[in-house]
């Protein structure tokens, strides 16, 4: 984790704790607060720099776009010895563990719940992961690491990894009080509401400290509620009793919090839950990892090589997962939460959105608006000669008015309401703030075109179809990947699995066992030898599951009453092909299998192999998968079809129709998926495919790319290729072209990407490093998946959708229990909404805040303001209503072609706020002047209400508020609030707040009611007309730009411009047959 994070060392100053302390005091702990609130510079203001080595305290920030910044304690344990995995003279063992003889220090610190420890020889802090540290090969780990460890050794490493166990703490209400409290937002209103206090605004600062309290209230039982129930989850599954091996082959009882890397544990026959990652040194395991990967589908482990060329590569987890048990995974377990997931949801990556940049940006031009009121308040107080603390409270209040409190929560809002909406759309979300990215995306990648596969065709070669599979019964109910299942459910065979008793039974693992259906053999076939040997049982002896690297799998089996084995082999039939004996393969092989893919069928090749006679069971379990996997016979092909599911090409064009391109990212045959985009409407039928075939440098010559054209374009289309850029084309590209492309062709890249729409054959990080080269052309990438092999690809998307049945995945931050990609319109008319609702709510309040300025500022300049109950009434009884019925709007039922606007910070959008902070500007001025010119006009008393009552002794009015300026302003400001929803926001409300009585308004004339009913209308007129006119200008800027293609070349999107650029580009795509080599600019057509 530090090779993300820059970490500078730190230890205690005297003289500049002094100064601290001296600035706290002075500033009544508002310096505290700053220093709390920035942490670099708490630690900057009381430390001075030294080395790591010798640092008290630590700065860290990450390296990323976010550059969070976080301190750590240093802190200092004492050791026999200076790393975890350092042999120990294990004589005397209490002693060096307990004593203080020969005890090195060790210095480490803790961050995010992991520590990590000073290394002397990197000069820099260093995580320990375990046994991968020591990069220990395959082999070394069967001889050196298969017995256990002793007590002493253990209790040792323990010092360094502490318990296992994934730590959920719950803090206190206390802490987690004082951690809302001390938010800017609730500090800023605190200030707020003493400041109103000390000008007597007790209602409003009473209803503001009653709204904090049910805010502060309502966020700690929730936040409360979320960490209880994920120690409640956790805690449930975390801590298990588990057999530990020792050396001295005993085995013993002990919690699975006493386990530490190099621990050898025992696997009890019906299964236990994996307190730990571990590797699978014995046996075989079927595990669930559906909330790792998102997949629901069984996974088979096999243990760990111990011979082959694979024993002696070093251990990895990413090589060798499919020997790797993980953490919270259990036999046949259908739900667990693993140490990645809980990390993710206590410590989340912030998210990067440019609306929230802007807001900060935005609130920074209030903050100076504000501090122009706070000068012109202070000068024209001095100038009307105001006692000093009325100025300074008066001055103060015009910052409160200026930047809205409420901002923050007014935000939120929406996107609360849109995760509520996505829930009860099946649509769990476990980053809320990426709902408004999702109203962003302009590319979406998809999975398999979320096909579902059906059998078409039969196959006589039965005994590879039945056997050569990872299928496994939970519950007496075949379970596994859903093309294994309709593979063997086509052959009507039995699966059956050995008992728990019979595995205890027996020294060796029992084998799975298949046979064919208990019915009698038609007479016809009696005498058919092939008929015959396919109906005995066949046991599989050794199965090695399918890997995606390597896109096949094999078994090892027996049939019943024969002296050798078979090895079955099944996957991808290039790979297949190129494992089998050539004269094996036959010569139409290519011919017939480019025939089905281009039909749009999947193909499988099937190969099998006979076994020597003298390999025995034991013999079976130490050979290596190349070796096994090697001079097979090539038997044939099978062949699916990929039938596209009813919903999927509807929602294909319903994104298109909304400019949201399309990418197909899978694994099947080139072909195949060509023929699949083509049915599901991602590639038109009058649309060119060409396909990049990419092969890495050979011998003497360089790497290479060939371009092929899918429809054989031929001499005609090479006549007419100075015309080809008026055509739609679209790449497809190979997962090993992708990575010789990558490599070689870096200036190519991009290029490729911008009118790609096939990526086939592609390996789970091929598709990351996909999502990756599309967001640096400024896409706004969505990847939709199963999770199984998409995990990079979904995190690193701007928005991971996970097609899972569970509410929760570390996979994604998006989990949709439906199994098509119906979800991901919805997913993106949500986001929309949600973001469109955060841009109005942001224009409204930011509107509201300098009306309400508006009116202060000129009430001021006759030393007047605002009442208590009139700040009240516009605040809860117009702004509050206003702000959560907008939050209130659903999405809209269809996706439009044009997106949001994802910058608050463009010409449109601050075009529209000017215009109408001018146009209440004016009005205000027009009404605040014309209200002086009237004939009955006079400085208010109470002797000037004609409902006055004279027996009843009114106080003297300090603060001067109720005069005629103030009531002819209230009226105006409270229209005003109402006719910016209306206008800008897009929200109807009907509300008629000046019938409403207030102890804080003054009576007025008939005819002045009437005056300023008319201003009011034509206020709410010409707010219109002004939006209108934005509107139009907007739009009329917009056609032409699209018209003169100014918009490519104005936008700051890279993607744009590099269309531009290829527009202009002859040479661009390259003609059939042209051959581009890494070694030189230029196409060379070659003689194919």
């Amino acid at each position: 984790k530090l090779k993300t994070t820059e970490v500078w060392g730190y230890r205690p100053c005297l003289w500049k704790i002094v100064l601290v302390g001296l600035g706290t005091l002075c500033s009544g702990g508002l310096l505290l607060l700053l220093l709390y609130w920035l942490p670099q510079w708490g630690i900057k203001g009381t430390c001075t720099q030294t080395s790591l080595r010798d640092a008290h305290t630590l700065l860290l920030r990450t390296t990323d776009e976010f550059r969070q910044w976080f301190r750590a304690k240093v802190h200092v344990m004492f050791a026999p010895g200076r790393k975890p995995f350092d042999s120990l003279d294990l004589q005397c063992p209490d002693q060096q563990l307990n004593g203080d003889k020969d005890l090195s220090p060790i210095i480490y610190f803790t961050h995010h719940s992991t520590k990590y420890y000073w290394n002397d020889v990197m000069q820099n802090f260093e995580f320990y992961r375990g046994l991968e540290d020591v990069k220990l090969s395959c082999s070394s780990i069967h001889s050196d690491h298969s017995s256990g460890l002793s007590k002493t050794l253990q209790k040792y490493r323990r010092l360094f990894f502490g318990d296992n166990e994934i730590a959920v703490r719950v803090p206190s209400l206390f802490k987690l009080l004082i951690k809302e409290v001390l938010n800017p937002f609730y500090i800023f209103q605190l200030f707020s509401v003493a400041l109103w206090s000390a000008e007597d605004y007790y209602y409003y600062a009473s209803a503001i400290v009653l709204m904090s309290v049910i805010s502060i209230a309502t966020s700690l039982y929730t936040i409360k509620k979320q960490y209880v129930m994920l120690h409640d989850m956790v805690a449930a599954h975390s801590v298990v009793r588990v057999s530990m091996c020792r050396g001295n082959k005993e085995t013993e009882e002990a919690m699975s919090t006493e386990l530490v890397p190099g621990d050898v544990i025992s696997i009890p026959a019906n299964g236990m839950i994996m307190p730990c990652d571990a590797v699978l040194i014995h046996g075989n395991c079927i595990v669930n990892e559906s909330m790792l990967t998102g997949e629901s589908v069984p996974v088979t482990k096999t243990g760990l090589p111990s011979s082959g060329d694979e024993a002696t590569s070093s251990y990895s987890i990413e090589e060798h997962k499919r020997h790797t048990l993980f953490c919270g995974t259990h036999v046949i377990q259908t739900r667990f939460y693993t140490e990645t997931l809980v990390r993710s949801i206590l410590y989340p990556k912030p998210t990067d959105f440019k609306l929230y940049r802007d807001a900060y940006l935005f609130l920074l031009c209030l903050v100076g608006l504000a501090g122009i009121g706070f000068i012109y308040t202070i000068v024209l107080s001095i100038m009307n000669k105001v006692p000093a603390k009325t100025i300074i409270v008066e001055s103060l209040d015009i910052i409160t008015i200026t930047v809205p409190p409420a901002l923050p929560a007014a935000m939120t809002a929406g996107i609360v309401y849109a995760q509520r909406r996505l829930k009860r759309a099946g649509i769990f979300c476990i980053s809320p703030q990426r709902i408004n990215m999702c109203g962003q995306l302009n590319l979406v990648c998809f999975d398999k075109s979320d096909a579902t596969k059906e059998s078409l065709v039969g196959s006589t070669f039965v005994a590879c179809m039945v056997t050569c599979h990872s299928l496994t019964k939970i519950d007496g109910k075949l379970s596994g990947d859903p093309l294994d299942l309709k593979m063997f459910g086509a052959t009507g065979w039995i699966l059956e699995e050995p008992t728990e008793e019979e595995t205890a039974l027996h020294n060796p693992i029992m084998p799975t066992v298949v046979r064919p259906p208990q019915h009698t053999v038609p007479e016809a076939n009696q005498n058919d030898p092939l008929t015959l040997n396919m109906s005995c049982e066949i046991g599989i002896v050794r199965q090695f599951p399918f890997s995606s690297a390597l896109q096949r799998m094999s078994v090892v089996v027996r049939r019943l009453g024969e002296k050798h084995m078979d090895a079955y082999l099944k996957g991808a039939p290039e790979v297949v092909a190129s494992l089998c004996k050539q004269h094996t393969v036959p010569q139409t092989f290519t011919d017939t299998l480019e025939t089905y893919t281009r039909q749009g069928f999947r193909v499988i090749a099937l190969a099998h192999r006979q076994l020597e006679s003298k390999l025995s069971w034991h013999k079976v379990q130490s050979l290596s998968r190349d070796l096994i996997e090697s001079n097979m016979e090539f038997l044939g092909l099978i062949i699916m079809q990929n039938k596209i599911k009813p919903e999927t090409a509807g929602v294909l064009h319903e994104l298109q129709q909304a400019n949201i391109r399309t990418l197909m990212v899978t694994g099947d045959n080139m072909l195949t998926a060509i023929s699949v985009a083509r049915d599901c409407g991602m590639v038109r039928a009058h649309e060119r495919v060409i396909i990049a075939d990419a092969v890495p440098p050979k011998d003497f010559y360089p790497a290479s790319i060939t371009w092929h054209y899918t429809e054989n374009p031929g001499l005609r289309d090479l006549l007419v290729h100075q015309n080809q850029q008026e055509q739609s084309y679209h790449f497809a590209v190979s997962g090993r072209a992708f990575a010789v492309i990558m490599e070689h062709f870096p200036q190519l890249v991009q290029k490729l990407v911008l009118r790609a729409t096939v990526f086939a054959r592609m390996a789970p990080d091929q598709k990351t490093q996909l999502v990756d080269v599309l967001q640096s052309i400024d896409y706004i990438v969505g990847m939709c998946g199963d999770g199984a092999n998409d995990c990079g690809a979904l995190k690193k998307a701007h928005s991971g959708i996970s097609l899972s049945e569970l509410e929760a995945s570390v996979a994604s931050p998006f989990t949709s229990s439906t199994s098509n990609i119906s979800c991901v319109p919805s997913l993106i008319r949500e986001g929309r909404a949600a973001l469109i609702t955060s841009f109005c709510v942001f224009k409204f309040m930011a509107l509201y805040s300098i009306i309400q300025y508006l009116s202060v500022t000129l009430l001021y300049s006759i030393l007047s303001n605002l009442g208590d109950f009139q700040f009240l009434f516009i605040d809860v009884a117009i702004i509050l209503i206003i702000v959560f019925t907008m939050s209130l709007n659903p999405a809209w039922k269809e996706l439009v072609w044009r997106r949001p606007p994802s910058s608050l910070i463009s010409g449109p959008l601050l075009c529209s706020v000017l215009t109408q902070i001018l146009t209440c500007l004016a009005f205000q001025v027009l009404a605040f002047l014309l209200v002086r010119q009237q004939s009955w006009y006079e400085t208010w008393t109470p002797q000037s209400d004609l409902t006055y009552n004279l027996n009843v002794t009114i106080p003297k009015d300090q603060k001067n508020i109720k005069n005629y300026e103030n009531t002819t302003l209230f009226y105006i400001s409270s229209f005003q609030y109402l006719s910016v929803a209306n206008t800008v926001c897009d929200v109807v409300f009907t509300a008629r707040p000046a019938v409403l009585p207030s102890p804080q308004i003054v009576c007025v004339p008939h005819d002045w009611r009437l005056t300023l009913v008319i201003i009011v209308m034509v206020n709410a007129a010409v707010s219109f007309l002004m939006e209108i006119t934005v509107c139009v200008c907007v739009y009329t800027v917009y056609i032409y730009d699209l018209l003169t293609c100014f918009a490519c070349l104005s936008s700051k999107m890279r993607y744009l411009h590099l269309t531009m650029e290829l527009q202009d580009d002859a040479d661009w795509p390259p003609r059939p047959f042209t051959v581009t080599y890494a070694s030189s600019p230029q196409s060379h057509i070659s003689a194919l």
